[in-house]
């Protein structure tokens, strides 16, 4: 019995039309010889990726996309040589990559192509090591990023209606796409590039806000010079409405039906098919258990795919790290914000160390091309350094006089309409609220706090309030005319996708009410938590730090010092006897942690560590651990 992706809808589809041609042209690709073709060996150009009939052809050869995915921005850079490398070692012989707008312009007009947002660098990294590129280049990109890795910044605007013609959106598309474009341009076929293929947006058939979107983004593209083909990426179920004319529609491995091979002949005729995103799990959430692919099926599934004839794209081939707070979340039945590993399950682990799948499907490879010209880099090895169990901390409300001016407002403010950082407003971390109250009483947030709210009571801890829990009990201290009441709120990511992203502003976004009555009169205090932050506004050590001797509540800033040969190794952090919050490494950003799982240690790369004493600092919201623990190998949860 036929199977297709390991699902009965195989049977469907092969007894179609469409799987006799798949059938057919299997037998043009006896040997996938056509992987000669590389950007280091092709000295002359002539045509670049084309549609030929049922095939792909490069330089009027046939030629089948074995790619994978791989986000620059998840990797540090002083890695990204090593994972190409070993993608070209896997028998891959291009790489696809997503570029992030709201990393590359936080701020309104703030652009930043160096260092590990260096996507040209990257790209060229690639063609050195052999490999071909598909860039999508968004402007949303989805990825399992905050907001699908739009910038916050553009929910300043109360109007705001994101991926559409509308004018304020398209302004600043535009604005970046000026700054973008020309760098991608450069790198194309046509020019002696490695770029044979560029996506437009991705998955829109699922959002479908507006018929003229898509060929607004198209035009935006092929206005600033962008020529080789072009593809759009939807699920089966909306592959259609995702469609462009004479545009390639590819689809990812999400609701696939007959109808999806019917829509695809129905809209383009006999083309190549293209699985533009295949992966067998999803990225984990916290609170839940992790979600471990199927070998056994994947191997299954890119053997029939292969026989089929099709060209694909593994999701991901090295996951990384969320670093920083750049996580999403998603929303089904709940909001499910992602934890900090972006592991993925991929063929390379977190680390960029081999997985036995990766053998597997290097071996599978090699039988169907020639590995001639392949390079087998070493893996670097991760080491558990000592305990440390001198700890020092301070304070969140003794951190608060050194920070800068807070704002002042009636109402509470979200963290996008903040009147901080030149105007654009807050887009992670956390945002501290404080008012005064005179009674006590019933606190209600009438679901206005996104995503959890700690409420102290002075300094006191009271409760959460959050998606799930909208009331607590506010008992005052009669003894006390006023006191204060403090909520700290954390934006654990905003969603990744959907039709309410242009709802996701952070922080309060609406009035709190004590007893029915909305609070008023609050003082604000943005606590974004980027470097700057941790490197210039804590108060100095040792002067302001004292030693930890016993079990600290949080919020509070805790600081140990690990001292490292030469060179650094990796390593990972565990969390275990810690509760909930952030890791700084030497004043960057490492990422998030929070005991309910499945995530129990964060990834240390070496390159954030240098020989002699580096700073670990964590922000814990509850409880602060005894010691600081590390591991040699990754604890994602089971």
């Amino acid at each position: 019995m036929w199977t297709f992706l390991g699902r009965p809808v195989c049977i469907l589809y092969l007894s179609s039309a469409l799987s006799v041609m798949a059938l057919t042209r299997y037998n043009q690709f006896p040997r996938l010889n056509q992987t000669h073709l590389t950007p280091l060996l092709l000295m002359t150009r002539g045509v670049g990726l084309k549609v030929e009939g049922s095939q792909f052809t490069l330089e009027g050869s046939p030629f089948r996309i074995i790619s994978g995915t791989i986000d620059y921005f998840r990797i540090p850079r002083q890695q990204w040589r090593l994972s190409l490398q070993k993608m070209q070692a896997g028998g891959f012989n291009t790489l696809t990559t997503y570029v992030p707008w709201n990393l590359h312009e936080p701020a309104v007009g703030q652009f930043y192509f160096t260092e590990n947002l260096d996507l040209i660098a990257f790209i060229t990294m690639a063609s050195e090591v052999g490999l071909w590129v598909i860039v999508c280049p968004g402007p949303y990109i989805g990825s399992d990023l905050d907001l699908g890795g739009l910038p916050s910044w553009l929910l300043k605007d109360p109007r705001m209606k994101l991926r559409t013609t509308y004018k304020g959106f398209t302004r600043a598309m535009n604005r970046y796409f000026d700054r973008l474009v020309p760098r991608i341009e450069q790198f194309q076929y046509r020019r002696g590039g490695p770029i044979i293929a560029v996506q437009i947006e991705n998955e829109y058939g699922s959002y479908y806000m507006d018929k003229k979107y898509m060929a607004y983004v198209k035009m935006a593209l092929v206005s600033r010079g962008i020529s080789e083909l072009l593809m759009t990426a939807d699920d089966g179920l909306n592959l259609r409405k995702g469609h462009l004319k004479n545009v390639l529609a590819t689809v990812h491995m999400k609701n696939i039906k007959k109808a999806t091979y019917e829509d695809l002949k129905s809209i383009q005729g006999i083309s190549p098919i293209l699985m533009m995103v295949y992966t067998t799990k999803s990225f984990d959430t916290w609170g839940y258990l992790r979600n471990f692919g199927d070998p056994q099926m994947l191997m299954k599934d890119v053997h029939e795919m292969f026989i089929l004839g099709f060209s694909f794209n593994f999701y991901m081939f090295h996951g990384g790290t969320n670093f920083g707070f750049i996580g999403g979340a998603q929303s089904s039945n709940r909001y499910l914000p992602v934890v900090t590993s972006y592991d993925y399950c991929a063929l390379l682990t977190e680390a960029g160390a081999y997985t036995p799948e990766y053998r597997v499907f290097q071996e599978f490879f090699y039988s169907v091309t020639d590995p001639s010209t392949i390079i087998r880099p070493k893996i670097p090895l991760a080491i558990a350094y000592a305990p440390l169990t001198l700890i020092y901390f301070v304070t969140l409300w003794e951190v608060l006089p050194h920070l800068d001016q807070p704002t002042k407002s009636v109402k509470p403010i979200s963290m996008e309409k903040l009147p901080v950082n030149q105007g654009n407003g807050q887009s992670f971390g956390y945002t501290l609220y404080e008012t005064t109250i005179f009674n006590g009483g019933h606190l209600t947030s009438r679901g206005h706090i996104k995503d959890r709210g700690q409420v102290f009571l002075d300094n006191n801890y009271v409760g959460v309030l959050d998606r799930y829990n909208n009331e607590l009990l506010i008992v005052k201290d009669v003894s006390k005319k006023v006191q204060s009441l403090r909520i700290l709120v954390e934006n654990q990511g905003r969603l990744t996708s959907g039709k309410d992203i242009n709802k996701e502003r952070r922080g309060l976004t609406g009035d709190i009410y004590l007893n029915k009555t909305p609070l008023r009169q609050f003082i604000i205090h943005s606590l974004e938590m980027r470097s700057t932050f941790i490197q210039t506004k804590l108060p100095k050590f040792p002067e302001f730090w004292k030693t930890k001797t016993n079990q600290v509540l949080g919020p509070a800033f805790f600081l140990s010092q690990l001292r490292v040969g030469d060179p650094p190794q990796d390593t990972y952090i565990r969390v275990k006897g810690w509760g909930k919050g952030v890791i700084f490494i030497n004043g960057q950003v490492l990422g998030r942690y929070w005991s309910i799982g499945p995530q129990e240690a964060l990834y240390v790369p070496s390159s954030w560590l240098h020989p002699g004493v580096n700073e670990i600092m964590m922000f814990e919201e509850l409880n602060g651990g005894q010691k600081i623990q590390f591991a040699k190998e990754p604890e994602l949860g089971h």
